[in-house]
């Protein structure tokens, strides 16, 4: 959501006319077109990514291969950390930017554009800080193999297959059942009586 108030403010605000002759249209902050391109790459980087992650985290429990959880929740920590950086740089650039800016009638008409998408920016590296510990917590969880692998492993690593059971090598008689169809049936039994028609 925060990706989308920055992006989506510099793209409708923070582009005005020079000025009332001209229809050529300046970025707000400093007049500086990389600041406004800059905020615009990163929040649509940040909102294809939280799509992408989120859909990941919706099927995770059906990733069967343990190599694949694995380069899941990797990919996760990798992706968070460097939102987060992009994310700093977003706030820093857009912040000095505007502190550079000198006010005129066409940017006090955005300035408040320009402060949401300062302030979600500085938001988002919180955001995505807290994404990437959650992420580098979920690895650290499955280093022990609960979180890339099933229930079917035993709960000590070192401790060998078990195997067959073995028996004495001697069977006694008595447990076995004698083989099928063998007994001899009385053909009228006598407590069943046929009936008459």
């Amino acid at each position: 959501i925060f990706s989308i108030v920055v992006f989506g403010s510099i793209v409708n605000e923070c582009y005005v006319n020079r000025d009332s002759q001209s229809s050529e249209l300046l970025c707000i902050f400093n007049e500086n077109e990389s600041a406004c391109s800059y905020g615009i790459a990163v929040g649509i980087i940040a909102f294809f990514g939280c799509i992408f992650f989120f859909v990941v985290d919706l099927y995770f429990q059906q990733i069967s291969s343990v190599k694949d959880r694995k380069r899941a929740v990797l990919l996760d920590l990798g992706f968070s950390g460097f939102l987060s950086f992009l994310w700093f740089v977003a706030f820093c650039f857009l912040a000095n930017q505007w502190q550079r800016t000198t006010m005129t009638r066409g940017v006090s008409q955005g300035a408040d554009a320009a402060r949401a998408a300062i302030t979600f920016s500085f938001f988002s590296i919180i955001v995505w800080v807290v994404l990437a510990v959650k992420a580098l917590q979920r690895y650290r969880m499955g280093t022990d193999m609960s979180l890339f692998a099933t229930d079917q492993f035993t709960a000590d690593p070192n401790a060998p297959y078990p195997g067959y059971p073995t028996g004495s090598g001697v069977e006694s008689a008595e447990t076995y059942q004698s083989p099928p169809f063998t007994e001899t049936l009385d053909a009228n039994p006598k407590s069943y009586q046929v009936p008459a028609y």
